[in-house]
């Protein structure tokens, strides 16, 4: 197995970015073959200090290797929500990815 996960800070001065954020996701993203999980949603608040609350929309994904995720990077749909949908309205990206 090899996990997937993506934080995103969206622009804060566009109200519909989280929501534009995930639209796109749904669009683009999950049709791409090869996950066997796929999972967008926006930060939940949590009375836990741990808990980071800093962030507006998670992705998270799980493919069966290395491999296939490495092949859903460079998938021409990947490319495009990156250009069409993240590149305008993100402030910040961290990717986690383990095995």
């Amino acid at each position: 197995m090899f996990s997937h996960v993506v934080i995103f800070w969206v622009d804060p001065n566009n109200p519909k970015a989280a929501d534009d954020l995930i639209a796109g996701a749904e669009k683009y993203l999950r049709p791409i073959p090869g996950a066997l999980h796929f999972h967008i949603g926006k930060m939940v608040g949590s009375h836990r200090p741990v808990v980071d609350q800093s962030y507006q929309v998670a992705l998270n994904l799980v493919f069966p290797d290395k491999k296939t995720q490495d092949d859903y990077q460079v998938h021409p749909l990947h490319i495009e929500f990156v250009e069409k949908v993240l590149t305008p309205i993100r402030k910040k990206v961290v990717v986690y990815d383990f095995e």
